[in-house]
């Protein structure tokens, strides 16, 4: 079906909404509608105040008080809840944190928890700080521990493993706590890009730590088995080994533990050990959470002397009811595990957060590196924390206060449903559905290319600079075509002197302000937020490894509770966001590639792919190494140009295999494809001959690039991300909010 669109939603978001969201029969059609999602979601959730006495008019006032909420994108839940609510699945949360004991069974148990957790698309945080360290002794075989670092591997290993239903990907954070023997090996086990791609890393820092890294000197590193001293580090060492992997390649990030701790509702039942994958949701063992954001671009009014203002009663309006609407989906939701059940209700933990923070500061005309936005930031997440804890305590009066309460820091205090009721976690494609920017992150661009499809090309505009630049004229002269392509190609106007002095200070962009500007801005949200933030301190590719530990090091002293870091084009084969790629100085002539020679006898095996073009049969045959070494393609009855252009393809697929160049990167130059004729195959959608073969090299590498496309926005992904490009599109991902976004089609990693 078409998806009409009654609600106002961009084209993006409708793309995204069909792609990801709305609900499809077993042909994998779109049934359902956004305003029959956004009903669904509303009637699933309003439906529990009934558990709590509410008559039946009650309860329909509710749901479209949901329905308004959601639909008129105030306010959007996580996605979970957006996909599942209402559903058979019925899964509503995001984060999760799982205990990993040092014991085989406990490990173990872990790895299927996660495996339960994932299908029902959450993401995992874990610590392996209890596991022994590395060629520690084994009690019960008297043999040899492996470490922490390679029981993550398992981990990772049964994560890619996981078929969750496609609609989101399986997300894992590894944590290590800095005093553990082998943490040097945690803090470089991502140096290669290849491994543990399934996983998020971030280093545990103690405050014992930082001190003896601001004193250079030495720590204990402690064995978790017995309790003792294990050894000494020079803590500066250590630090500058995190700070240099960072740099590299973005990880590992790093988590202030004990200032976590410090603001652990619950600590009389335990110590935090682990975040989500995003690092904003601290968690106790066996604990969920979950998520929503207020889109901060709609809090603006504009007066009649045309200043914009925030409205604050529609803000604390807002806020209410959704602090409502997440402590109503702790109820609604099906739980993966009892356990986990049990401790999500006793503790009641919602995490409402914001998006649409730098259109708000654009509408005010406030610059997002300039004093102003800092104290607006402080006030606006004031405002949101005291409003959402009297909402709390509301619901407390009516529902009565979690089970935990007594044993809470509140106790005594304020009577509140909910042991934490904010968090500022990335938005991703929630930000793309409610058209704004994503979470507290400035500017993405000010206007880029989107790729659309057969090959077409869109230039996306900011709303907001498109209207300001059509006010001062700008645009509207033949010229503006132009210049909106030359803007689209650096994402930025900062050096375009076509443009006030004034706006261009206005309309930032994440690669236009300083690191420090960007930690400024996560600690003054930090300030008024029960959890964490979640935010990407951006850096130029120019930035030195000290930048970043100067970073490092104004966020512990600005009282953030952990940071994320990337340099731009810090990852191997990335795609710059928005620039064209520097010309690159002329390399040494090197040595022609010359493909391998076929041996006699090689094996392989041919799957049949039905396109649009008849029965396509590929055949794949390995090298001794059981890798990919050729292509042969077979298009049935067809004949003619597609027999053809089928058998070219796979002389120059088997050619490029020959030649030693990966299969992945002919995967993803091949797939998405697609022509006139699409077909169905195995329950998805094969766009293409060129498709077809591109799906039948992935399925024929189970340890390769994205796994399997269903066809109906259900695809299980590797990490292509790595490259910077977008494993499902190949479209140019960011780093925002502590994760990985696709502004072209709405993929993201978290």
């Amino acid at each position: 079906m078409k998806v009409k669109n009654h609600l106002n939603l961009s084209q993006n978001a409708l793309k995204v909404l069909e792609k990801r969201y709305l609900r499809r029969n077993e042909e994998g059609k779109v049934v359902e509608t956004p305003e029959e999602l956004f009903r669904r979601v509303a009637s699933t959730i309003a439906s529990v105040d009934a558990l709590y006495g509410k008559e039946e008019p009650d309860v329909k006032q509710i749901e479209d008080g949901f329905y308004e909420l959601i639909a008129s994108l105030l306010f959007l839940p996580n996605s979970p809840t957006l996909m599942n609510a209402g559903r058979r699945l019925g899964q509503l949360s995001a984060c999760f944190v799982l205990p990993v004991g040092d014991a085989m069974e406990s490990i173990f148990d872990a790895v299927k928890y996660a495996a339960i957790i994932h299908k029902s698309g959450g993401g995992t945080g874990f610590s392996f700080s209890k596991l022994r360290p590395k060629g520690d002794v084994v009690g019960s075989t008297k043999g040899i521990s492996s470490g922490p670092v390679s029981f993550m591997s398992v981990f990772d290993t049964a994560t890619e493993a996981v078929k969750q239903g496609g609609t989101r990907r399986g997300a894992n954070m590894g944590m290590l706590r800095v005093d553990h023997p082998d943490i040097m090996e945690f803090i470089i086990c991502k140096d290669s890009n290849h491994r543990l791609n399934n996983f998020n890393i971030s280093v545990g820092l103690t405050e014992t730590f930082m001190n003896a890294v601001e004193e250079d000197k030495e720590y204990d590193l402690v064995n978790p088995r017995t309790k003792k001293v294990a050894s000494k580090l020079k803590a500066r060492e250590v630090f500058e080994t995190i700070v240099k992997q960072a740099w590299k390649n973005g990880e590992p990030g790093i988590v202030f533990l004990d200032r976590m701790n410090a603001a652990n509702p619950t600590p009389a039942l335990g110590e935090i050990e682990s975040t989500n994958p995003c690092g904003e949701q601290p968690l106790l063992p066996y604990e969920s959470c979950n998520l929503g954001s207020i889109n901060l671009a709609k809090m603006v009014k504009i007066e009649k002397d045309g200043n914009a203002e925030i409205d604050w009663e529609k803000l604390k309006d807002t806020t209410w009811k959704s602090v409502h609407f997440l402590d109503n989906v702790i109820d609604a939701n099906k739980y993966p595990l009892k356990i986990i059940e049990e401790n999500t209700k006793a503790n009641r933990k919602t995490g409402l957060g914001v998006m649409g923070w730098a259109d708000m500061l654009i509408q005010m005309g406030i610059p997002y590196n300039s004093d102003r936005a800092i104290v607006l930031a402080e006030d606006v997440m004031r405002f949101i924390q005291n409003e959402g804890r009297l909402a709390s305590n509301a619901l407390a009066e009516e529902r009565g206060v979690f089970p935990n309460y007594e044993k809470s820091i509140y106790r005594g205090d304020i009577r509140v449903r909910n042991a934490t009721v904010t968090t500022i976690a990335p938005t991703g494609t929630l930000s793309i559905i409610a058209g704004c920017s994503s979470g507290v992150e400035p500017l993405f661009a000010v206007s880029f290319v989107r790729n659309v499809m057969e090959g077409t090309k869109l230039i996306e505009v900011n709303p907001c600079f498109e209207k300001e630049a059509k006010r001062i004229g700008i645009l509207s002269d033949k010229g503006g075509r132009e210049l909106m392509e030359k803007i689209a190609e650096r994402g930025s106007i900062s050096d375009l002197v076509e443009f006030p002095e004034e706006m261009r200070r206005v309309f930032v962009t994440a690669h236009d302000i300083t690191p420090i500007d960007h930690i400024r801005m996560q600690a003054a949200f930090q300030r008024y937020v029960d959890n964490a933030v979640s935010k990407t301190v951006n850096f130029p590719h120019s930035a030195t490894t000290k930048d970043v530990e100067d970073v490092y090091m104004l966020a512990y002293k600005l009282g953030c509770k952990g940071v994320t870091v990337y340099r731009d084009g810090s990852r191997e084969e990335q795609v710059l966001s928005t620039k064209k790629a520097e010309e690159k100085p002329p390399q040494e002539t090197k040595e022609k590639v010359v493909p391998k020679k076929r041996p006699s006898v090689i094996r392989g095996s041919t799957r049949l792919m039905k396109t649009g073009c008849g029965n396509l049969y590929i055949t794949i045959n390995e090298d001794e190494n059981g890798r990919p070494f050729e292509v042969f393609t077979n298009i049935g009855k067809a004949g003619g140009c597609a027999g053809s252009q089928a058998e070219a393809i796979g002389r120059l697929i088997s050619l490029i295999l020959r030649s030693d160049i990966i299969s992945e990167e002919i995967i993803k130059q091949l797939k998405g494809i697609s022509c006139h004729q699409p077909s169905w195959h195995e329950g998805g959608r094969v766009l293409s001959c060129s498709d077809a073969i591109a799906k039948a090299l992935e399925r024929y590498m189970p340890c390769s690039a994205p796994v399997e496309d269903e066809g109906n926005g259900k695809t299980k992904y590797k990490e292509l991300m790595i490259m910077g490009a977008c494993p499902e599109c190949g479209g140019t991902i960011e780093h925002e909010g502590g994760c990985i976004i696709c502004h072209n089609c709405g993929f993201t990693k978290c």
